[in-house]
């Protein structure tokens, strides 16, 4: 299994649990900042490694109403604040070959989101940043299929890759996680990371925007580490029910402390045991 450095921070190689946690968009400096500044309280008193997580953009929106961003450049330059003043990694998405290099100025993993797993030329010019990519695995696609876009990064000599589970797609504006695949794609020899809120969403069912269901974050976190993972992946909002995109499956930011504490025992036991 590889290691992957991404700051101070190492992902796989036996390495604890990493959380990749923040708003799933960047909706103003304020709430950014105070967002990323608890989950930093709470990851250093408990001990565990923190990449920030918001999308200075969404371009993948169910309505043509759904908001995208306060602006490309606006939102990077609060990505890029958070990541100077709170001295955390930060992890961003991008959409065309074009945002690539403005993203990478701030990010130090790039995101490929999952319906774009096999843009060829995205996955090329993240990997020739030289910064670490995150792969999310296409809704549409088994978890073996992941090999080709890994290759696809790894073509440009950057093997700082990483994968992430987000659910399969199961027709009817439902998502399954299938907890093999999680097996399956480790068995590539990269890190990977299990995204649980993205797997409970219910996609554009919700009269022109995508529902949820937040209840099953807690098992879904909890199954997936006992399994043997990497990192989770957790988009939390101190305020869900406002929040401008996913609002029907974002993590209360109150009750992150509550999840962490279960996924590191359950990882902690996993691998003082060698199971993962």
């Amino acid at each position: 299994m590889k290691t992957v450095a991404i700051s101070s921070i190492s992902v796989g190689g036996g390495n604890p649990l990493v959380l990749i946690a923040g708003p799933c968009v960047v909706e103003n400096r304020d709430m950014i900042f105070s967002t990323a500044a608890k989950i930093k309280e709470i990851t250093s008193r408990l001990g565990m490694p923190f990449i920030f997580k918001s999308s200075y953009k969404k371009a993948n929106r169910t309505s043509v109403g759904g908001f995208t961003s306060i602006g490309i450049d606006e939102a990077l330059k609060i990505l890029g604040d958070v990541k100077k003043e709170l001295r955390v990694p930060i992890l961003t998405d991008v959409h065309t070959e074009e945002e690539v290099s403005a993203a990478a100025q701030v990010a130090d993993v790039i995101q490929i989101p999952a319906f774009l797993c096999r843009q060829t030329e995205l996955l090329i010019a993240a990997g020739k940043t030289g910064k670490a990519v995150n792969i999310k695995k296409g809704q549409f696609l088994a978890p073996e299929d992941m090999r080709h876009p890994i290759e696809k990064v790894a073509s440009t000599k950057n093997e700082k890759i990483l994968v992430t589970e987000r659910g399969a797609s199961f027709g009817y504006h439902n998502l399954v996680v299938d907890m093999r695949g999680l097996t399956v794609m480790r068995s590539f020899g990269y890190p990977v990371i299990l995204d649980a809120t993205h797997s409970v969403q219910l996609p554009s069912g919700d009269n022109g925007k995508s529902g949820g269901q937040p209840q099953y974050i807690f098992p879904i976190v909890r199954a997936g580490v006992a399994v043997g993972i990497d990192g989770v992946f957790i988009e939390t909002h101190p305020d869900p029910a406002h929040a401008l995109s996913d609002a029907a499956s974002q993590l209360p930011l109150s009750r992150l402390e509550d999840l962490l504490l279960q996924a590191m025992e359950i990882d902690s036991l996993v691998k003082r045991n060698g199971w993962s």
